[in-house]
């Protein structure tokens, strides 16, 4: 397991913050931060599960490479995460698994 402070802020954003809803979960956040820097900072810091084996994976890379941030936002799945600022009011859903391709 991972120190849960291993990932902080380095400054206090003040006013600057925003709410997202993580898994349903409301989490202040620093407006126009990333939404994996968000789930960084997380004591569960996971994005998404592997399709095959279903293993938990964290952002990685940080510049839209790799991929292991994809998370579902506003019920679109396969976002990457490290590429999308948060919003106000913005709804975050960890991905399981592979992407749902019904309508």
């Amino acid at each position: 397991t991972r120190d849960a402070s291993m990932f902080r802020k380095l400054h206090d954003p003040g006013p600057a913050t925003v709410t997202v809803h993580i898994d349903g979960r409301p989490v202040r956040a620093e407006a126009g931060e990333s939404i994996a820097a968000l789930l960084l900072r997380q004591p569960e810091g996971w994005s998404r599960t592997t399709p095959v084996s279903e293993s938990r994976r964290a952002p990685y890379c940080m510049m839209g490479v790799c991929f292991e941030c994809l998370v579902e936002v506003d019920g679109q799945g396969s976002v990457q995460g490290c590429l999308t600022p948060v919003q106000d009011g913005m709804s975050v859903t960890r991905q399981q698994g592979r992407r749902s391709l019904s309508a």
